[in-house]
């Protein structure tokens, strides 16, 4: 019987088949997945308003300028600490060629010592060319290593006690040194911020940049215009004072002949002295770029431009803003002099010199120039009268 011819499909058609229907379905699993992804995925986080962005780098610029003080705080610190280390290094090695020289001494001693040991006294006081300075030498002798022994205890003590303080001094100064670079590190971070803001301003478009600039303005207008009522008040207030002492000195008849603009005193005429040395310093400095840790003469931060104008006058003012709020005398806003030093923000983080009228010269901030400015641009922590 004749074979019959068979019907099946070959297999080969089942194995095309197959991967194109895998391939469609994976195909729109992507799609399902993608479109599943992007109906659930965050919406996209909105471009802060200009004002966030102006809140934004002021409140960068702030940290910069505390991490400033804190880095200066420490290197200072730093360099007070290296003094004291190499002052107890040289201490040490005075002490220690002190204790050399007693000890060749006692050495020649213990030599003659043993050299003379094997007479007995008696003979050698027989044999003595001339016996009474046989008791001397004795005498001088015995006294004398007794001193050299206590000298050497003293000395031995003293070295025990330099050697404990340099290791003191040591440790001190590694960790005054790990963490000045633990600030400077953070320094670091803190540009970093202010150069993401920065790119943040870049970013800006035309339009955008002229509100920020009209937000400037309006913020140095009020400021400005704040300064000018102070300049009123304090002008009116020393009309008033000088009306006072003239019609006390009528009065009397008896006028001490030492008035002057600031108050009549020698103390007063002394201040307002140094003031003007202060002031012709700082007045030369503007235009003079702010750089964080500077103290000039080609650059400044705040607190370093106050210390270089106060040295100026024969004033030697502490580093940072922290120590030099402590200074002298604290004043009101009300009763403030040219010469007097306004501390800004509540941790204390700038300072400005000012100048009368309500105006004051400081180094700002980072990418800024020294320059005149109303100390109401900031908000004012509070004043001291340094000398």
């Amino acid at each position: 019987m004749p074979a019959l011819p068979s019907h099946r499909k070959p297999r080969t058609r089942v194995r095309t088949t197959t991967p194109a229907v895998g391939l469609t379905t994976a195909a729109l699993a992507s799609v399902t997945l993608l479109s599943t992804q992007s109906a659930t995925a965050a919406p996209a986080e909105p471009k802060p308003s200009i004002e966030e962005v102006q809140k934004k780098v002021d409140a960068l610029y702030r940290q910069a300028g505390t991490a400033t003080q804190q880095y200066n705080k420490a290197k200072s610190a730093s360099a007070e600490q290296r003094s004291k280390v190499d002052a107890l290094l040289e201490a040490a090695a005075k002490r220690a060629d002190k204790l050399n020289e007693t000890r060749r001494e006692l050495g020649n001693y213990a030599t003659a010592q043993y050299r003379s040991g094997s007479i007995a006294p008696t003979a050698t006081f027989f044999l003595a060319d001339d016996p009474q300075s046989y008791f001397d030498q004795d005498q001088l002798m015995a006294r004398m290593t007794s001193q050299q022994q206590k000298a050497v205890a003293d000395f031995r003590t003293q070295q025990k006690e330099a050697a404990a303080k340099r290791v003191e001094a040591t440790k001190s100064l590694e960790t005054l040194t790990e963490s000045q670079a633990t600030l400077r590190t953070s320094k670091q971070q803190v540009q970093t911020k202010l150069t993401e803001a920065r790119s943040l301003l870049s970013k800006l478009t035309a339009e955008e940049k002229a509100r920020l600039a009209e937000l400037e303005r309006k913020k140095e207008a009020e400021a400005k215009r704040k300064a000018e009522e102070l300049a009123r008040q304090q002008a009116e207030k020393e009309k008033a004072e000088q009306a006072a002492k003239e019609e006390a000195g009528s009065g009397s008849g008896t006028g001490t002949g030492t008035g002057t603009e600031t108050g009549g005193t020698g103390s007063d005429s002394g201040y307002a002295s140094k003031a003007e040395k202060v002031l012709a310093f700082a007045r030369a400095q503007i235009g003079k770029p702010y750089v964080w840790g500077a103290t000039g003469p080609s650059s400044y931060d705040c607190s370093g431009l106050t210390q270089a104008a106060w040295k100026e006058a024969g004033v030697d003012l502490p580093r940072t803003t922290w120590d030099q709020v402590e200074v002298g005398t604290r004043v009101a806003t009300a009763d403030l002099r040219p010469g007097d030093l306004v501390f800004f923000y509540d941790d204390i983080s700038h300072v400005g010199i000012y100048k009368g009228d309500g105006m004051m010269i400081h180094a700002p901030k980072p990418g800024a120039n020294v320059r005149e400015e109303s100390i109401y641009y900031m908000p004012i922590y509070g004043s001291v009268r340094p000398a």
